[in-house]
């Protein structure tokens, strides 16, 4: 026969005491595992391949008219058509923004722009810049999982080009997949709606300017405009939003603006 084990009671921990030197050592700040110095933040805008939604060919004017039927509603194709830079099908990239972090006396940030009206050209400077960077290179981005990741994945595709390695993740398990999303870390595993950037600065108490364009402007800036310089500086400024979110989450400071270089 078998003895009955003693049964001790879980002692709750009284929370007003401070930690011991032991559960110091054992506690550890968020995303503490990830070396910031293989890590590269990104974000991309985007517009509609057209100025108009009478520009765009009539084969891919029904194509628009079917994709889009659910989310229009009672809006028409046409008047939505102002939307298309979402979908990588009617969208193309105009600008990829990219900030890497850098050692010194304090933490810095070289942040850099990738932009043309020639998406593909764009998309063959951006490629090459990563292949000359580490294959484990970590990739940041808000929402890029949903968006930025797979948008630059599928434009690339489109324009003939090969993924770079950093941004391949057929055949990969998850953990081999070297991709960070700032808004997915915020969910904490809860999938029931979307924070935005804005929202994340502004209770992490991030300075923002407030004096810019914002997404659903970059359109009309791109095609009535023609001010693709603006929407860098935009795309610039949300990388640097970006990179100081991941800070405020490892809990450390945030990289003063004198440490903040934006290369042409």
């Amino acid at each position: 026969m078998f003895q009955q084990a003693e049964y001790t009671p879980l002692l709750l921990r009284n929370p007003t005491l401070p930690l011991s030197r032991g559960e110091l050592t054992k506690s550890k700040a968020m995303l503490e595992q990830y070396d910031l110095h293989n890590l590269m933040v990104l974000d991309i805008e985007t517009v509609p391949q057209y100025s108009s939604h009478d520009q765009v060919p009539e084969h891919f004017q029904k194509l628009w008219d079917r994709k889009t039927q659910s989310q229009r509603k009672e809006e028409t194709a046409e008047n939505f058509y102002e939307r298309a830079g979402i979908w990588a099908e009617f969208g193309k990239i105009i600008c990829i923004s990219v900030g890497i972090f850098i050692n010194g006396k304090r933490t810095g940030l070289r942040v850099k722009s990738f932009a043309s009206h020639d998406e593909k050209e764009l998309l063959e400077s951006f490629s090459a810049m990563l292949a000359s960077q580490p294959s484990n290179l970590i990739l940041c981005a808000h929402n890029g999982k949903e968006f930025d990741f797979p948008y630059i994945c599928r434009r690339m595709l489109i324009n003939g080009m090969r993924m770079p390695v950093q941004l391949e993740i057929a055949g990969k398990k998850p953990w081999e997949i070297n991709h960070l999303d700032t808004m997915e870390l915020w969910k904490f595993g809860d999938y029931k709606n979307y924070t935005s950037l804005s929202l994340l600065t502004a209770i992490f108490n991030i300075p923002t300017p407030k004096d810019d364009i914002d997404g659903s402007q970059v359109g009309n800036v791109y095609w009535n405009e023609n001010d693709l310089p603006r929407i860098c500086t935009y795309c610039q400024k949300d990388v640097v939003a970006t990179a100081q979110l991941l800070r405020r989450y490892r809990g450390e400071e945030l990289i003063t603006d004198d440490c903040i270089t934006i290369v042409s």
